[in-house]
């Protein structure tokens, strides 16, 4: 591909269709690359937006509004950076030849609906996964968990960041779970799925990368294995390299490739993986960077983002890790528009350390405001330092 000049006639556009704190770091990433950046989102002044050179503020998952906006831009290329899109749109304009879909238009359907990739995964690939099934309602959700076996975990088919995800231990606990899967999902649906409890060790994610060869082919290459703490089906705290068996990381690896080669197309993947031991279970997929990857901006030579727009516009990748490191999420603590943080200069102070302060407009309670990243001798530190530096920042009302 011929790198042209923003805001000229050379220039290649490309779309962000989601404009987060990840979307965000694509952006720069593609901007130091001269692509032309337009960031698209639900909501004013998203993170990406106020680093593109153009936005817009339209329904992500309106057919209409959204193939309005991508007719008005034509962008070269198209990059979903969250589920809830109007997915049958990305395809007419992929197989019209359009627009190239980052990764690909099925990928980015079969991705949003956990019912498509749990069924992709478990039922054409064969891969090990947690016992699993789909409930329609809450007698359905009942059901389902005492076929199972209790406990399980309850998840809308369409969210993100763990919203909407419970564990019920009693059946009595069926309805609640319900309709508090109803709440958190990404897009009206009436579907959860419902997963048994895997005996883990740990899990990680496994940024698995596509990208072209020298020789025009497809290589698959792989980022060293990130452990990460959720609460609440949200993470926390993550940290490069996860130590692990080398059985187990191979089956990890193996499991990346098969899933990501039935995706297809170029870019990061973050794959989601249980392990115990030597074996290991498929999770999910998310076919862009992960939140846990944010880590990678401390620990490797190109970071998940910088991995992610290499590869979109068809350049070499280089997966090298540099040192251990983490990073430690800073919530925002309140629900407050335009908040101001506190203690940047003391988080800044812990050796190491590095902070990205998102710039979302809007802060509540438990929404991801920014992390903490740090290296260290081994991972160990790298967590103790991040912590202590996420830990140093004190949002405020602006």
């Amino acid at each position: 591909m011929r790198l042209g000049t923003p805001l000229s006639d050379s220039a290649i556009r490309v779309m962000l269709l989601g404009s987060g704190e990840l979307g965000k770091e694509v952006a720069i990433e593609l901007q130091r690359l001269g692509a032309e950046v337009i960031a698209v989102d639900r909501y004013p002044n998203a993170p990406a937006m106020q680093v593109a050179h153009r936005s817009h503020v339209i329904p992500m998952t309106d057919p209409q509004v959204l193939n309005g906006v991508i007719m008005a831009e034509a962008p070269h290329i198209i990059v979903p950076e969250i589920e809830a899109i109007a997915t049958d749109v990305l395809a007419r304009i992929e197989e019209a030849g359009m627009a190239t879909v980052i990764p690909t238009a099925r990928a980015t359907q079969l991705t949003m609906n956990r019912e498509g990739i749990r069924r992709l995964a478990a039922e054409e690939l064969g891969l090990p996964t947690s016992p699993y099934a789909f409930a329609t309602s809450a007698d359905e959700l009942a059901a389902a968990a005492h076929e199972i076996g209790l406990p399980v975990f309850v998840k809308p088919v369409m969210s993100s960041s763990g919203k909407g995800q419970s564990m019920i231990e009693a059946i009595e606990d069926a309805a609640n779970a319900w309709a508090y899967a109803q709440s958190g999902g990404r897009v009206e649906t009436a579907t959860v799925i419902v997963e048994g409890r895997i005996d883990f060790d740990f899990e990680i994610t496994l940024l698995t990368v596509r990208s072209k060869a020298a020789d025009g082919s497809i290589r698959t290459d792989f980022c060293a294995p990130i452990g990460h703490r959720q609460v609440k089906g949200d993470y926390v705290e993550s940290w490069q390299p996860q130590a692990m068996t080398a059985a187990a990381l191979a089956s990890a690896q193996d499991i990346g490739r098969k899933v990501t080669d039935a995706l297809g197309g170029l870019g990061v993947f973050g794959v989601e993986l249980f392990v115990k031991g030597d074996q290991v279970w498929f999770s999910e997929v998310s076919p862009r960077p992960h939140d846990t990857g944010l880590v990678t901006l401390a620990t490797q030579t190109m970071s998940e983002f910088a991995l992610h727009a290499r590869a979109i516009l068809g350049l070499p990748v280089d997966v090298s890790q540099r040192e251990p490191g983490a990073s430690a999420v800073i919530y925002g603590g309140m629900d407050a528009v335009g908040i101001a943080f506190e203690g940047v200069a003391e988080a800044l102070s812990v050796p190491t350390a590095d902070l990205r302060l998102f710039g979302k407009p809007e802060s509540f309670e438990r929404r991801r405001m920014g992390v903490a990243l740090a290296r260290g001798a081994d991972t160990d530190q790298a967590r103790e330092r991040a912590r202590e530096a996420s830990g140093k920042v004190r949002p405020v009302a602006g």
